[in-house]
């Protein structure tokens, strides 16, 4: 009998790295919070999900370990954050048009 996990190839990243991404996501924490105190206007949230965006890549390839994984885990992500980023437009539409800016 053979081990399946002996069959699959996963780099070991370093805690070194690990250590460095930790560190980024807290600076943009830090950013994040930062840029709370200034008045951006309309910017305020296009920059706020920028910053999200970021992080999130971040935590999903080297935490999740997403980046080392097979393509059907990429494919599998990419179609759920197709799905929901379908359903967010949806739901600004619908607002949208139900009350309308005057």
């Amino acid at each position: 009998m053979s081990d399946n996990h002996s069959n699959a190839h996963h780099e070991h990243l370093g805690y070194g790295l690990y250590i460095l991404v930790w560190a980024g996501l807290v600076g943009l924490t830090t950013i994040t919070v930062a840029l709370a105190g200034f008045n951006l206007a309309s910017l305020t949230i296009v920059v706020a999900m920028a910053i999200a965006v970021v992080k999130s890549l971040l935590v999903t390839n080297y935490f999740m370990h997403v980046k080392t994984d097979s393509g059907v885990f990429k494919i599998f992500i990419f179609v759920c954050l197709a799905i929901f980023l379908t359903m967010i437009v949806l739901t600004f539409f619908d607002l949208t048009y139900r009350f309308p800016l005057k």
